[in-house]
């Protein structure tokens, strides 16, 4: 399996569905089925039975998971959508840089 463009904790852009244009903070990735939880993106409702955290119950509104494919990180430096490239820094270790600016992403 390759790697992933994206980690947690990245700024991305949303391409294509529902909430295309708009950016969100990488909660979770799930590697194997090559989605990603956004903060904010990708909202549904579901219902919940009362527990011991809910204990009211009810329809929660939560985020559910999106393909990788649809989402672009945010250059660090212009705050737009970019694609990511690998490179040997200084030190000799991989890291992902923007292929708009040059810009390293931390």
């Amino acid at each position: 399996m390759s790697k992933l463009h994206i980690k947690k904790g990245d700024t991305v852009y949303v391409n294509t569905g529902v909430d295309k244009g708009k950016t969100g903070k990488v909660i979770k990735v799930l590697v194997a089925k090559q989605r990603a939880i956004v903060e904010g993106i990708n909202m549904v409702s579901k219902s919940q039975k009362p527990s011991a955290q809910n204990p009211q119950g009810g329809i929660v509104k939560m985020e559910a998971p999106i393909h990788i494919s649809n989402l672009n990180v945010v250059d660090p430096k212009s705050g737009e959508p970019t694609r990511i490239g690998r490179r040997l820094n200084d030190a000799g270790k991989l890291v992902r840089y923007a292929k708009k600016s040059g810009e390293e992403i931390k």
